[in-house]
């Protein structure tokens, strides 16, 4: 089903690893039925309180704040357990993590994502479930039929969308299950990034299937990359519920390294988006053969994105 499944349970998606299809746990499920389902008293809930919650940022604080604190450890032990999240990957152990968003926030060892090799080949920003679509503005539905993604609005500047609108976008979606850094897809020169500020609504497929406006209304970051083969990469973060803090830990005008780290969502799920210019990225087939059919394809940072042509 993928994207166009209508049950909660029925979020499919492909595991790139094992090529499988594979149904995703989701983190809050009741919540998220409640907030974006079918059902009149969903879209009552939605209609009354999802703005409140979607706006007010000190609801959002102050469940950080709680997921900040000595209190919220406990919950580290029985998620990984229920989530089945590999902490032999983790670069302290679970013992040492001091709250829930110590261990959401986690580093990994060195090496156990290693990098697709190429000067010329970049690889996917973050632990995620990815769309790809080789020209934006044949994109249209994506989601759901008949709603259009408004790049405009999105990057908040008509000139800026004017030079990406027939370029390559991929779309990467992380759960609060993934590694919540995210990295530098290619070697660049990072730019300097700038906030737009917006509510910060879930960004699960049920939430998106509903109102596609939610990625160009949530609060984001875009930072411009210059790169040696991929021309200007636009590299967006978007909040998304309890996500208030995006956290950057590069520094603008400075040169990275494929892999190196950009920075951290704090606690929720959250997305990322890679904007490339037109004719300037060939995705790889397996990402746009499931992106075709609508099912994202959860790949591992490192893992090859695509290559310049």
């Amino acid at each position: 089903m993928g994207l166009s499944g209508h049950n909660m349970s029925e979020i499919v998606f492909i595991n790139r690893v094992t090529r499988q299809r594979e149904f995703e746990m989701v983190y809050g499920q009741m919540m998220i039925e409640l907030s974006y389902g079918d059902g009149w008293f969903s879209r009552l809930f939605s209609f009354l309180f999802l703005p409140l919650f979607a706006r007010i940022s000190l609801l959002s604080w102050a469940y950080g704040r709680f997921q900040k604190s000595r209190l919220s450890r406990w919950k580290v032990k029985p998620f990984v357990q229920h989530f089945q999240v590999d902490a032999s990957e983790f670069l302290k152990p679970l013992e040492a993590f001091t709250s829930f968003n110590d261990f959401f926030i986690r580093k990994l060892k060195p090496n156990v994502r290693p990098c697709a090799a190429g000067a010329d080949v970049a690889v996917l920003p973050a632990d995620g479930r990815y769309l790809v679509f080789p020209d934006v503005s044949l994109a249209d539905g994506f989601w759901v039929k008949g709603k259009r993604f408004d790049l405009e609005a999105f990057l908040g500047d008509s000139k800026l969308a004017k030079q990406y609108e027939k370029g390559a976008m991929a779309i990467a979606r992380l759960c609060p299950v993934d590694y919540h850094r995210f990295h530098f897809p290619c070697a660049n020169v990072a730019g300097k990034s700038r906030l737009i500020n917006g509510p910060l609504y879930s960004v699960n497929p049920m939430a998106l299937k509903r109102n596609i406006a939610i990625l160009s209304e949530n609060k984001r970051v875009i930072t411009p990359l210059e790169t040696e083969f991929f021309g200007v990469v636009q590299y967006v973060e978007i909040g998304a519920t309890f996500v208030g803090s995006i956290q950057q830990t590069f520094e603008s005008g400075t040169s990275y390294a494929k892999g190196a780290e950009k920075g951290y969502f704090e606690f929720g799920g959250s997305c990322l988006i890679l904007l490339f210019e037109p004719g300037k990225i060939v995705f790889d087939q397996d990402l746009i053969e499931a992106s075709l059919s609508k099912i994202e394809t959860r790949g591992l940072l490192g893992q090859s994105l695509g290559r310049a042509p």
